[in-house]
């Protein structure tokens, strides 16, 4: 009702979250922002994931079959990088947070990524940047690529991921900015923003495990790195076009900065009571974060210890309570990201390990055509596309009947399921590997074994499956937690969970196999029929269960941040009264 008065007035023309033009004038609802703003935004990450899919599904085949490395190798080279273009984004959201804003950002790291990308594809073009082709299943009898070519290769990709720190925080993050917390509608369209943002960016991820690796297996490496390079061009034209829509946060200064000092000034206070008045403690007046477009936060009880930042002492300058409890909400999140890295490394063995396993089975679809065993991943893509569109439209009514709560189930919820989901993944990929194996020793272990590509396709409609649940909530969750001036930090916090989830199973993957071979039962050998990657994804499997309790304790124990806006008590009134009145 509200709401409703203040547009009637003309009171409510104006966005109220602090977004502003790029030359810092307050904005029009109606001329910036909402889905026609987001539409130009989703076209860069729907090519931006094409991209990095169509390279990273399929990497460990080009490095293995044509770069001549290993499977322990190989699998290592795919994590590393792939770790590092998710652990990049702590660097992008601290620029855009403190310099540069999310969109100069943006525009600085895409260049970065589409010169990687244009020098990747130069370098699986050329002959003299590739070792001679090899056939021999014996990787050791093959001519290794020269010093010179694998630096221009992985200089490429680490160029990639470099780019690619700049452009995951801030372009998730700047399509959730253009909704306005302070109006119930947007704010309702908000909620579902980031299950529609996967949904759309997924298209990309499936024409590169489909299209992209197809032409990379049949056509040639050099289309098949040239069409996502061409399109990341295209993308970036396409965002520029939109720049007279966006709404714009304003940088206010390095999250890392405003933490290190409350730590510090409460260290330094360490001996000072804190008072039981919240009022004694230093603050700033409502108007003047208002000048700043931020909002002031109340002061909490939880981590009571740093509110002796702002106990006034002298001529020490203090940290304002509001400071304080930013800093409490970055500390609060922490132990949720460290829950989600055994997640994130399940994660990673969808481009590792499970398509190894696919190159060892019939591939064969009719008489002359071959399924790439990378196109298994686009199995997990359109798994997701459907469970975030059931999710969506059929669970979340259901659910928001039954728990009156706008989301249908809180975020950590549904990162719990997500949870349960993965050890069941691991748990049917270890069985599924253990018949595999006894196919290849009833047949005498051939190269390819008398055994569907589709045997593999459980674990992969499941990890599709669990991503719905899992990764929206995750990128949802540490975008809504975040404080309002450290977005950016936030949502680098679900990319640094895929960075970490990734080198920990380059860590997990090397010591297993280091440990299991220097006991003379390898569990991960270049020969797969010789390994025994079921005792792996059951070890998986194993720790993956000890990580869903210690979640559910921490989970137990979290406090929400408080809402800035009323919008979604607004909604949950509606929800409440649609039960009244029914």
């Amino acid at each position: 009702m509200a709401a409703s008065a203040a547009e009637e007035t003309g009171l409510d023309d104006y966005t109220k979250d602090g977004t502003v033009d790029l030359k810092g004038n307050p904005v029009l609802r109606s001329q910036r922002g909402r889905w026609k703003a987001c539409s130009f935004i989703v076209v860069y990450e729907v090519f931006e994931r094409m991209a990095y899919y169509g390279i990273s599904t399929n990497l460990i085949i080009y490095l293995t079959k044509k770069l001549h490395q290993g499977t322990v190798t190989s699998a290592n080279n795919v994590t590393n990088w792939s770790g590092t273009v998710w652990i990049m984004p702590i660097l992008g959201a601290y620029v855009a947070d403190a310099h540069l804003g999310r969109y100069r950002t943006f525009l600085v790291a895409s260049a970065i990524c589409l010169t990687g990308m244009g020098i990747l594809t130069l370098a699986v073009s050329l002959p003299s940047l590739k070792p001679p082709p090899c056939s021999d299943v014996n990787k050791e009898n093959c001519k290794e690529a020269s010093t010179l070519q694998l630096a221009v290769f992985f200089g490429a990709l680490y160029m990639l991921a470099l780019g690619t720190g700049g452009t995951k925080p801030n372009i998730s993050t700047m399509g959730a900015d253009q909704f306005d917390d302070f109006h119930p509608k947007e704010k309702a369209q908000k909620l579902s923003f980031f299950n529609w943002w996967m949904f759309s960016i997924f298209f990309g991820t499936l024409f590169a495990t489909t299209i992209l690796v197809y032409i990379q297996d049949n056509v040639g490496w050099s289309l098949g790195y040239g069409l996502p390079t061409i399109g990341l061009a295209i993308s970036i034209v396409i965002f520029l076009a939109g720049t007279p829509f966006y709404r714009h946060k304003i940088p206010n200064g390095s999250p890392f900065t405003t933490m290190v000092s409350v730590i510090v000034g409460a260290i330094r206070n360490w001996r000072i009571p804190v008072p039981n008045d919240p009022k004694e403690l230093h603050e700033l007046e409502f108007e003047e974060y208002s000048k700043q477009g931020t909002f002031r936060i109340d002061s909490t009880s939880s981590f009571r210890f740093l509110n002796k930042a702002a106990v006034r002492r002298g001529s020490w300058k203090l940290c304002t309570v509001t400071q304080v409890e930013e800093t409490k909400q970055i500390l609060k999140m922490i132990p949720i990201l460290i829950c989600t890295f055994i997640p994130s490394t399940m994660l990673a063995q969808t481009h590792t390990l499970f398509i190894k396993q696919g190159t060892t089975l019939d591939r064969s679809v009719g008489s002359h055509f071959k399924i790439p065993a990378a196109s298994l991943a686009s199995f997990v893509t359109i798994s997701m596309l459907v469970s975030v569109v059931i999710y969506d439209r059929v669970f979340v009514k259901v659910m928001q009947r039954i728990t009156k709560n706008p989301r249908g189930i809180t975020l950590l919820q549904r990162m719990g399921i997500g949870m349960i989901l993965h050890i069941l993944i691991m748990t049917i990929a270890s069985r599924i590997e253990t018949h595999r194996l006894k196919v290849a020793r009833e047949n005498g272990s051939p190269q390819v074994l008398p055994l569907t590509i589709f045997t593999l396709l459980p674990q992969f409609m499941l990890m599709g499956t669990a991503d719905a649940f899992m990764e929206v909530a995750k990128i949802e969750f540490f975008y809504d937690q975040a404080p309002e001036t450290m977005k950016s930090l936030g949502t680098s916090f679900s990319m640094t969970s895929l960075g970490i989830g990734n080198f920990l199973s380059t860590f997990l993957l090397s010591t297993v196999s280091h440990i299991t071979i220097k006991n003379g039962n390898g569990w991960i050998l270049n020969n797969l029929n010789s390994s025994h990657l079921d005792y792996y994804y059951a070890l998986i499997a194993v720790l993956s269960t000890i990580n869903f309790f210690v979640f559910l304790i921490i989970s137990k124990l979290y406090v929400y941040k408080a809402e800035v806006s009323t919008s979604i008590k607004v909604l949950a009134d509606e929800l409440k009264d649609k039960k009244f009145k029914g």
